[in-house]
């Protein structure tokens, strides 16, 4: 074949886009299971991170096993039903009603004392955040935070990360005389009658709301689950 011609730099392309396209298929679907695997240790290390337990990729799968004892899913009025409380997703269950939601529960036993994490999902300033929250014995008390993001602003909205800020929710009560109220996040000096509080996020107003809001509505469905535990 004349390799000047028109027809062989069409076949020669052709071919080339087939085997590039071949290379990148296969070399995605061999990384998948990594990802896969990567996405389940980082997910174990956050919940791990609600409990105020450190971990890196070494060994935070070992400390999951260690610390988390039990996991469930439970509904709106607080029954067990039957689910896998880790492969259940946040941000599909959010868009859902409550009465229809499946809500993950995962049992930490610390030192004798258990604490039930709860999954969180919302929106920020530039696209969705997330966390988890462990709860005392008591169903109201927070034991522990940790939040995430996937574009906030460094330096801003990307500091809800830093212990600075989620370790503020240690020791705040989502309920007041009997009802559930969650923890607002309100700029510094900030108060709401019959609501525990935390310091915003200076200059990441939007993203501080987004948090405020998930906590909320992420929560609210628990209540009635939270209740049994008092």
């Amino acid at each position: 074949m004349n390799r000047n011609s028109n027809t062989y730099t069409v076949i020669f392309a052709a071919v080339m886009v087939i085997v590039v396209a071949a290379v990148l298929a296969f070399t995605a679907l061999s990384l998948r299971p990594i990802q896969a695997k990567n996405v389940e240790i980082e997910k174990k290390s956050q919940i791990l991170r609600s409990i105020n337990i450190s971990s890196s990729q070494k060994d935070a799968e070992g400390l999951y096993d260690k610390y988390i004892v039990e996991s469930f899913v439970v509904n709106a009025t607080g029954e067990k039903v039957q689910g896998n409380a880790f492969t259940i997703e946040p941000k599909n269950e959010i868009s859902k009603p409550e009465a229809s939601r499946e809500l993950p529960v995962f049992v930490a036993d610390v030192d004798g004392s258990k604490k039930y994490i709860l999954p969180m999902y919302g929106a920020g300033l530039w696209g969705p955040i997330w966390g988890y929250i462990a709860v005392d014995e008591n169903g109201d008390t927070v034991y522990g935070a940790v939040f995430d993001h996937q574009g906030e602003t460094a330096g801003l909205g990307a500091e809800i990360t830093k212990a600075k800020f989620a370790d503020q929710f240690q020791g705040k009560n989502l309920f007041h005389d009997g009802q559930f109220v969650s923890v607002a996040v309100l700029k510094s000096g900030q108060k709401v009658a019959g609501q525990d509080a935390v310091d915003a996020v200076s200059g990441g107003t939007i993203t501080s709301e987004g948090v405020s809001n998930m906590l909320f509505d992420c929560l609210k469905p628990y209540q009635n689950f939270l209740k049994s535990l008092k």
